[in-house]
C-alpha cells in the first residue's frame, strides 16, 4: 500500500469521525427540541388552563362509574369560578404527594365569604376526611390543583402498568434506546 492510498484512507477515517460527531449532535439537538418542545406545551397548558397539572391519570377505582382506573383527565382550575357540589375536583393535601380525585358533596360557607368543601369518592362509602391532613376536616380552594372538565378513557393506563412494574418500564425504555442507537441514518 503506498502512501497515498494509506493519506486517503486516513482522510476517509478524519471525514467518517467528523460526521459521526455531526450527527451525534444532531441527534443530541433533535431530542434537546423534543424535551424543550414538550416542556413548553405543559408550562403553555398551566397557564391556559390555571392548572399546576393540567393532565392527571385516575389512580384508583374510587370514582367510578363516573372515572375508571387509568382515565386521562383534563383539568382547569380558574380561580374566579365557585367550588360547586356535584362538581368533580383534583385536589392535594398536605402529606400525601399524588393529588387525589373525587367529587364535592358538601359545601360550608362562612360569614366572611370563605368557602371551605367536603369531597367523597362516588365509588366509596364515607367522605374524605379519613383522607386529608391531620386535623383538617375541609378542603379550601388552594388544596385544589383543578376540575375534571373532559376525559380520555383508559389512556394512562400505561402510566399506571409502569409505575406497578417498574422492571418493565425499563425493560420498554432499554429497548426503545436499543431500536435508536440501531436505526441511526
Amino acid at each position: 500500500m503506498g502512501l497515498t492510498e494509506t493519506l486517503q484512507i486516513d482522510e476517509m477515517i478524519q471525514d467518517f469521525k467528523r460526521m459521526n460527531k455531526r450527527q451525534s449532535l444532531y441527534q443530541f439537538l433533535s431530542f434537546a427540541m423534543i424535551v424543550s418542545s414538550a416542556l413548553m406545551i405543559w408550562k403553555g397548558l398551566m397557564v391556559v388552563t390555571g392548572s399546576e397539572s393540567p393532565i392527571v391519570v385516575v389512580l384508583s377505582g374510587s370514582m367510578e362509574p363516573a372515572f375508571h382506573r387509568g382515565d386521562l383527565l383534563f383539568l382547569t382550575n380558574y380561580k374566579e369560578e365557585p367550588v360547586r357540589v356535584g362538581e368533580i375536583v383534583v385536589f392535594k393535601v398536605e402529606g400525601r404527594d399524588i393529588p387525589i380525585v373525587h367529587r364535592v358533596i358538601k359545601l360550608h360557607e362562612k360569614g366572611d365569604g370563605s368557602v371551605k368543601f367536603l369531597t367523597k369518592g362516588d365509588n366509596n362509602n364515607v367522605d374524605d376526611r379519613g383522607l386529608y391532613a391531620p386535623g383538617q376536616l375541609w378542603l379550601t380552594k388552594k388544596d385544589i390543583v383543578g376540575r375534571a372538565r373532559g376525559f380520555l378513557p383508559y389512556v394512562g393506563i400505561i402510566t399506571i402498568f409502569m409505575n406497578e412494574y417498574p422492571k418493565v418500564k425499563w425493560a420498554i425504555l432499554s429497548i426503545l434506546a436499543i431500536f435508536v442507537l440501531l436505526h441511526r441514518e
